[in-house]
């Protein structure tokens, strides 16, 4: 599960980020507004935690703008303003929720969780291609009732690969899915990813579902259909 952090404060920005990255979320960070349409517009995120106050702009009227114009993912807004007035004008305005600094890490990543089980774009919690099954709350996966253990990076990898089942995923796609925009990236790092989740579906009983199409991506198939 991607996440884009829109704040300000360096050091909040970081905490946050590292936070989540270590309950399992990959995050990307965006100091004011222009920046987080400039990751928007170049990568697709499951869910946003958006401060208010930033240098360019008010953050409520940044995601009520971008609501009207263009799809956007669920957004919490993490802020200094409690006040009532305030969190009805942030939901009303299109927030799906409302957190007020400081938030408890743990906190804010049981509420992101939340956030992508309601009904909406991502409606499905449990992914199946044969009997291979992940869940993307519990980020768990299963072939024919047997537990894979996956790292936080296998696991988007194959959640990727299976909202994308009997398609080809482009390297390229993964490469975006799975690794943030400040992070280096090796240039074999997407096939040494592959075939880390490769050798573990192997040993599961499911190597043979994820294919190699030479030359353009990979994909996911149910071999048994």
């Amino acid at each position: 599960m991607r996440v884009l952090v829109v704040e300000d404060n360096d050091r909040l920005a970081k905490l946050v980020a590292d936070g989540l990255q270590r309950r399992g979320f990959s995050c990307d960070v965006a100091s004011c507004l222009a920046s987080a349409d400039s990751a928007m517009d170049g990568a697709a995120y499951d869910a946003i935690v958006l401060d208010l106050g930033l240098p360019d702009g008010d953050g409520i009227d940044w995601l009520a703008a971008r609501r009207r114009y263009r799809q956007v993912p669920p957004a919490i807004v993490q802020t200094a303003r409690g006040a009532l007035e305030d969190r009805v004008t942030g939901l009303d305005a299109g927030a799906d929720d409302y957190v007020v600094k400081p938030v408890e890490i743990d906190e804010l990543a049981a509420r992101l969780r939340a956030l992508l089980r309601r009904p909406g774009p991502r409606t499905q919690t449990v992914l199946q291609v044969g009997p291979l099954l992940f869940d993307t709350a519990g980020r768990t996966a299963r072939h024919d009732g047997r537990e894979i253990d996956l790292s936080r990076r296998e696991a988007d990898l194959l959640e990727l690969l299976m909202r994308r089942a009997g398609a080809v995923v482009r390297r390229e796609a993964i490469e975006d899915a799975l690794y943030n925009f400040n992070e280096p990236v090796t240039p074999n790092a997407v096939e040494a990813a592959i075939s880390r989740l490769r050798r573990k579906l192997e040993d599961a009983g499911a190597g043979g579902n994820l294919h190699t199409i030479r030359g353009v991506g990979y994909m996911l198939r149910d071999n048994g259909a």
